[in-house]
């Protein structure tokens, strides 16, 4: 899965871009057909200067071809529509939504519901989002012409990036990985929106069309078992070493994993690429089979690998050691993957680290055309032709804490345009989508940095409801709410009660851990309470989560038992600080900026308990 939205970034300033070194040549620039074979880099840049001077003009075409192509949408029937296209009247008659707004015509398209639902076309594909709802994971509407902005927007991103680090024939080094795929009770497949990407014959021919076809077979990336897919990337990897030009993966933290990984393996890979026969430990038979089907033996390439690594002093520079012809290394970088930085600089060496596109499982955002830019400051331009967009002006309240702005009550005034926004205000992003979709609240909140033309440029900021993450992991605070809820159960039969609880993320230790406080009324046995950090630890739903506690990228929860009266103290710091006990409320997520209250908390830690639910 991935949410290709970068996560919680710092505030940067940023320089004025500078003036692009290829234009669109005039107003008749072509735009490129939706299908197109080959990526030529130049009219792709053309095609996006040319759209991008006139974004507003472009943004009311694109909803005008939206609402043409859902007009029967009985989600857009119920308020009154009527055919029209207009953007004052899709403003004044459809109301802003959430999920849960959308989410019952949704679930009656993955009950078989074949009429126009959401889109004027059927929906055949759903995708399931990382988020959760409910403790459930989402389902969002995926179709074609979702695939064709995905292309879009790697097209552009690409065209930028092949302009500064260009790429000839070859191959992309990709840590990529699909995941299970269901049927809906109506007969609907729904898998995670990069699954959706990657099963596409439409994807495959458009990764070709912009030099970015992976070593691995589809067995490889669709394979059930996590680590032998890891495992047989680096074969493949390491079979093409001399044809790979960038090295992909979607988060950072997936990239690091993989490296430590070699790390530890790389002499079993020498021998399997010395024999010519994959390791025992792959028994997956269709991996095994589709591997065994490019490795040959081959002693000398074996040796050669074997002195690069055992040359190497501490994995500095492994990269371009290993895959000489790499130009880069590509995938979300920003926010909370920017801890894993760091260790990524450290195997990449020289190579420079670009940061990937932003999006998310409901549709695409921005490029990034600055592929120069650190991770730490990249920002996105918006794409007019790929969606409708619209963005809630956010003001912080006088006052307020700055540092935590996922929990920060904005005020909010009226939504506007595209074209609209203000340099070095914030917003929350706004979506009209082609796959159904209508003026969708993304729960993003990012900062104008600059205009490249009429579009905006964006710094992802953060997540509006988003708690705990530490690398692809999303829990808001209903999640948590739904967690302690659920392991508080195994208290009731001890005649305990939960007084309060928060929640905090430990990155200092690697890998990072979700760490929860409890006040309890009395005293319960070590049994009971290890029970609840079990149950804690897999009441987390979220597939990001979960996946990231098996492969061991996410420690094991621990649960923090507190002093009784701890919450009371909280409650009297914050009076201190000018509160009023009326708009107190306990922080369900305690930030490292949150210092006062972190002492606190940790200066009452009765006892601690870990989880053992994913094993030792």
């Amino acid at each position: 899965k991935t949410r290709g939205r970068p996560a919680e970034a710092p505030e940067v300033a940023f320089p004025p871009r500078p003036t692009p070194r290829i234009t669109a040549t005039g107003d008749r620039a072509r735009i490129l057909p939706a299908q197109m074979t080959i990526c030529s880099c130049e009219e792709t840049i053309n095609e996006f200067e040319m759209l991008t001077r006139d974004a507003a003009r472009v943004q009311l075409d694109t909803l005008k071809r939206i609402l043409e192509a859902n007009a029967g949408a009985e989600y857009l029937r119920q308020f009154g529509l009527d055919g029209r296209t207009d953007a004052a009247s899709y403003k004044s008659c459809i109301p802003l939504c959430v999920h849960s707004d959308v989410e019952p015509f949704i679930q009656r398209v993955a009950d078989g519901d074949s009429a126009p639902v959401v889109t004027g076309k059927p929906i055949t594909s759903l995708s399931l989002s990382s988020g959760t709802t409910q403790g459930k994971p989402k389902f969002l509407p995926f179709n074609d012409e979702l695939l064709e902005n995905t292309l879009q927007i790697f097209r552009t991103s690409y065209a930028f990036r092949n302009r500064e680090y260009p790429i000839s024939e070859g191959k992309a080094l990709q840590f990529v990985y699909g995941s299970k795929q269901v049927l809906t009770p109506g007969g609907i497949l729904a898998t995670t929106a990069t699954t959706n990407l990657y099963r596409s014959q439409r994807y495959k021919e458009g990764m070709k069309d912009i030099q970015s076809q992976g070593c691995s077979p589809d067995e490889v990336i669709f394979g059930p078992d996590f680590n032998q897919s890891l495992y047989c990337h680096l074969l493949c990897g390491l079979i093409y070493s001399d044809e790979v030009h960038s090295v992909f993966s979607t988060f950072a933290h997936s990239l690091v994993h993989a490296f430590q990984t070699l790390e530890e393996v790389w002499e079993e890979l020498c021998a399997d690429i010395r024999d010519g026969v994959v390791s025992e430990k792959i028994t997956v038979p269709s991996i095994r089979e589709a591997v065994s089907k490019i490795l040959k033996p081959n002693p000398e390439l074996a040796d050669s690998i074997h002195k690069k690594c055992a040359g190497l002093s501490n994995w500095y520079g492994v990269i371009p050691a290993l895959w000489p012809k790499a130009k880069y290394v590509y995938g979300i970088m920003t926010g909370s993957m920017e801890p894993y930085l760091k260790k990524l600089r450290h195997y990449a060496g020289h190579l420079p680290l670009i940061s990937a596109d932003y999006g998310a499982s409901e549709g695409w955002v921005g490029s990034n055309i600055d592929p120069t830019v650190p991770p730490e400051q990249v920002t996105y331009a918006v794409l007019p032709q790929t969606g409708y967009f619209e963005f809630i002006p956010l003001e912080k309240p006088t006052g307020e804490e700055t540092e935590n702005s996922a929990a920060i009550h904005y005020i909010e005034s009226e939504p506007v345009g595209l074209t609209e926004v203000e340099v070095g205000k914030i917003y929350e992003v706004v979506l009209t989508t082609f796959a159904g979709l209508y003026r969708y609240r993304l729960g993003d909140v990012v900062k104008i940095a600059r205009f490249h033309n009429s579009t905006p440029e964006l710094q992802f900021i953060c997540r509006r409801s988003l708690v705990l993450s530490i690398n692809i992991d999303k829990n808001t605070e209903k999640d948590l709410q739904l967690a302690v809820e659920e392991a508080a159960k195994l208290l009731e039969g001890e005649k305990l009660e939960l007084v309060d609880f928060t929640s905090y993320v430990e990155k200092s230790s690697d890998p990072g851990r979700y760490v929860i406080f409890w006040e309890l009324s009395s005293e319960a046995t070590d049994d009971v309470l290890s029970g609840c950090a079990n149950a804690l630890d897999l009441a987390f739903l979220d597939a990001g989560y979960m996946g990231s506690r098996k492969i061991k990228t996410i420690g094991p929860l621990e649960l923090r038992v507190l002093r009784k009266g701890t919450f009371r103290e909280i409650l009297l710091h914050f009076l201190t600080l000018g509160g009023a006990v009326s708009q107190f409320k306990t922080p369900r997520f305690v930030s490292p900026a949150n210092g006062k209250v972190l002492q606190i908390l940790n200066r009452n830690v009765a006892k601690s308990y870990f989880s053992t639910a994913y094993g030792l």
